[in-house]
């Protein structure tokens, strides 16, 4: 298994490295600069304007940018941000908290929503219960976030008054009230990636358990006596969720793609609106670094993915 892992991570370190160089000359070409408010500050002095230009590398060619700014990553310099006035890893550590706080919850509630309504729904094909969970999840995954997001806003805030619309870190409350608080200000957002996700989850998990459960081997369990919940637990399920854990594990990426979208509906100081606000303002090392770090997770995800393979199926080698 570690030799495997280990083989998995080195395939990775090229992909990774092809994914930089188009993410940077990207950036790099892209209109704007990061500097272009100091250019239009009649306060800042040409030749401070020439020495931070000078100090940053903005006017070398884009491959040496490039390697000076892989030399600083591999050493653990994230880079600076313009806007911010602040090392950009530490940026991004303050709003890292946040953002896997709502988007951890809310794939909590995905998968505790799927995978028992899928199974069931697939145990009892085309029943009462399987028509209202298809309608449910049609409905669920055609309705994009922010008009969920809007549509909870009316209700619950502004017609009910029940929960807050602003998600804000800073509770003034201690103890089980800032518990309480936290858990309360979250219900919206949470709840907006979560239904989202578990929709077309739902619909997966279905599929694949009726693709599993008419095989031969689960007849020959039912005709050797098992009851049918271990029929379905032991013998259905766990070849029924690989293809499960593959859509689970490229759909986190984008889960932090749909969050920010959520966060600046409910206004969450997280990573997704760290971007939004960085791009709006030219903070390209931001820019970058956030990008790099979505693009090291769909490698991430996706060893976890095949790794998880082999354990629910022990007919996939990992050698």
């Amino acid at each position: 298994m570690s030799q495997y892992v280990l083989r998995r991570l080195l395939i990775a370190i090229p992909s990774l490295l092809g994914i930089s160089v188009v993410l940077f000359v990207v950036l790099a070409l892209a209109p704007g600069d990061p500097f272009s408010e100091l250019a239009t500050n009649p306060n800042v002095p040409p030749e401070v304007q020439a020495a931070l230009r000078a100090k940053f590398g903005l006017d070398d060619p884009i491959y040496l940018r490039y390697l000076h700014w892989l030399n600083a990553m591999l050493h653990g310099d994230w880079g600076f941000s313009f806007v911010s006035r602040m090392d950009v890893d530490t940026l991004i550590l303050q709003r890292l908290p946040a953002t896997l706080y709502v988007i951890g919850s809310a794939q909590i509630l995905a998968l505790l929503i799927a995978i028992p309504v899928g199974v069931y729904a697939a145990t009892k094909p085309y029943s009462l219960f399987d028509q209202i969970a298809n309608t449910l999840a049609f409905v669920g995954f055609s309705l994009p976030t922010f008009f969920t997001g809007i549509l909870f806003i009316l209700i619950f805030s502004v017609t009910l008054d029940w929960l807050p619309f602003v998600y804000t870190t800073d509770i003034k409350a201690t103890g089980i009230r800032w518990v309480l608080e936290m858990i309360r200000q979250a219900i919206m957002p949470v709840a907006v990636l979560g239904l989202f996700q578990a929709a077309s989850m739902t619909r997966f998990v279905r599929s694949a358990m009726l693709d599993v459960i008419r095989l031969d081997y689960v007849t020959t369990a039912r005709a050797k006596g098992l009851g049918q919940a271990k029929v379905i637990v032991k013998h259905v399920m766990r070849n029924a969720m690989i293809p499960v854990v593959t859509l689970i594990a490229l759909q986190m990426p984008a889960v932090f793609g749909g969050a920010i979208v959520t966060e600046q509906i409910f206004r969450i100081p997280g990573i997704g609106s760290l971007l939004i606000s960085s791009i709006l303002s030219n903070d390209t090392p931001v820019v970058m670094a956030v990008t790099f770090v979505f693009a090291c997770l769909v490698v991430l995800f996706n060893l976890i993915a095949d790794v998880l393979y082999g354990w629910l199926d022990p007919r996939i080698s990992l050698r």
